[in-house]
C-alpha cells in the first residue's frame, strides 16, 4: 500500500500549500520557500527510488488522476480570491441577493505577497494539473481520460498539448523539427517563445489535417484546436465572474507561469540531445532522473528514458533505466538551475561531453559535428 500512497505526495504538498495562502501575509512567503525546500532537500538527501512494484488496483490509480481536477479548481479558486473585489459579478449579487459578503473570507496579502503567489500557485498547478494532464493525454484510447487531461490543460492555455505532445513531439523529439527540444545554447527563456509559438503551430498543423482526411471544416467545433481555446475562454469566463477584471489578470498571469513552468520542463528533459530522424527513440534521448521526491511527487515523470521509448506505458509501469542519461538532480533544483542560463551552460556542457562519447551514435555525433561548424 505504501507504493500507491507515495504519489499521493504532491496533493498533500499542494494543500500545504494553499493552507498556506490562505492564510496570506508573510507565510504565503514562508510557504513558498517551505515548498521549495521540500523539494530541493528531499531528493538531495534521500536519493533515488529504484523500485519498480507491481501497483494492480486501477481503481486508486484513477482516482489519484482523475482528483487532480477537483484540486486545480481550488488553485484557481485560490488565486482568484487573492484578487477578487466586492465589485466583481458573483460577490456583488451574492451580497445584493443574499447578504453574503465572500470576500470578508478571502485571504489577506499586499501586492508583492500576491506577486509572489502566483509563481507559487504555478507550481502547484503545473504538477497538478500539467503533469497529470500529460499522463492522461496519452492515453488516447480512453476518451474520458483524455477529456480529463485537456480541462486540466485549458487552465494554462494548452488543451492543445495533447494534440501535439503525443503526434508530434514524441515522434520528433530530440530532433531539428521538435519545438520541444532545445539545442546546445538556447536559454531557457527563448526557449519558451519558440517552443510556445513552434508546438501551438505544429498542433494546428496536426488537427488540420486530421480534419481533411475526416472532410471536415477546419474553421469549426470539429477542430479540437478550436475547442480547446474555448475550455480556457470558459475558465476565463469563470474568472471574471468571481474576481471580476482582475480576475482575467490572475488567470491569464497564472496560466501563463504554468506555461513557462511545462517548457522549463521541457527544455530540460531533452536540452542538447540529438537524434537522426530516421532513428527509434530509445532511452537515451532524454535526460532522466530517479529522484525519489521528484518521482513520487510527479507520477514518474522524471523516468522520462523509459516514458519517451515506451509512449503507451502508464506512470506506475515505468522502469528507472539507471543506465540511461541522469539529469543533474531532481526536477526542481534543475529548474532552478536551468532559470540562470550561464549556470546552467557550464554544467551542461560536462553533461553533454559524457552523452556524446557514451550514448550518441556515429550518425548522430555527425549530426553534432554540423551543428557546431
Amino acid at each position: 500500500m505504501l507504493h500507491y500512497f507515495k504519489f499521493f505526495n504532491f496533493y498533500f504538498a499542494v494543500l500545504f500549500g494553499l493552507i498556506a495562502i490562505w492564510f496570506g501575509g508573510n507565510t504565503i512567503y514562508l510557504g513558498f520557500v517551505v515548498y521549495i525546500a521540500f523539494y530541493v532537500l528531499g531528493d538531495a538527501l534521500l536519493g533515488d527510488d529504484l523500485s519498480e512494484p507491481p501497483l494492480l488496483n486501477a481503481g486508486l490509480l484513477k482516482v489519484m488522476l482523475y482528483s487532480a481536477l477537483p484540486l486545480s479548481c481550488c488553485i484557481l479558486a485560490t488565486a482568484l480570491a487573492l484578487v477578487s473585489t466586492p465589485s466583481a459579478p458573483l460577490p456583488h449579487l451574492l451580497y445584493a441577493q443574499f447578504n453574503i459578503d465572500i470576500n470578508a473570507f478571502t485571504p489577506h496579502a499586499t501586492t508583492m505577497q500576491t506577486i509572489v503567489a502566483i509563481p507559487f500557485l504555478a507550481l502547484m498547478l503545473g504538477g497538478v494539473a500539467t503533469v497529470v494532464a500529460h499522463e492522461l493525454v496519452h492515453r488516447v484510447g480512453n476518451p474520458v481520460a483524455v477529456c480529463i487531461g485537456r480541462w486540466l490543460l485549458a487552465f494554462s492555455f494548452d488543451a492543445n498539448f495533447s494534440i501535439e505532445h503525443v503526434y508530434n513531439h514524441h515522434v520528433k523529439v530530440a530532433t531539428q523539427d521538435d519545438p520541444a527540444t532545445a539545442p546546445r545554447g538556447r536559454d531557457v527563456y527563448t526557449h519558451f517563445v519558440i517552443a510556445f509559438m513552434g508546438t501551438q503551430q505544429a498542433g494546428w498543423h496536426i488537427e488540420c489535417k486530421r480534419l481533411d482526411r475526416n472532410k471536415l471544416p477546419k474553421i469549426s467545433l470539429h477542430n479540437k484546436c478550436i475547442r480547446g481555446w474555448l475550455m480556457s475562454a470558459f475558465l476565463a469566463m469563470v474568472a471574471f465572474s468571481i474576481a471580476g477584471i482582475n480576475g482575467i489578470a490572475m488567470f491569464v498571469a497564472l496560466g501563463i507561469s504554468t506555461k513557462f513552468t511545462l517548457e522549463i520542463v521541457n527544455y530540460m528533459e531533452h536540452y542538447g540531445l540529438v537524434r537522426c530522424p530516421r532513428q527509434p527513440v530509445r532511452p537515451r534521448h532524454s535526460w532522466n532522473s530517479n529522484r525519489r521526491i521528484s518521482c513520487w511527487t510527479m507520477f514518474n515523470l522524471p523516468r522520462h528514458s523509459h516514458h519517451h521509448a515506451q509512449g503507451a506505458v502508464p506512470f506506475e509501469k515505468l522502469k528507472a533505466l539507471q543506465d540511461s542519461p541522469q539529469m543533474v538532480s531532481g526536477y526542481i533544483s534543475t529548474m532552478v538551475l536551468a532559470l540562470i542560463p550561464p549556470l546552467w551552460f557550464r554544467i551542461m556542457e560536462k553533461k553533454l561531453a559524457h552523452w556524446d562519447e557514451h550514448f550518441a551514435s556515429d550518425r548522430e555525433k555527425e549530426i553534432i559535428a554540423k551543428q557546431f561548424k
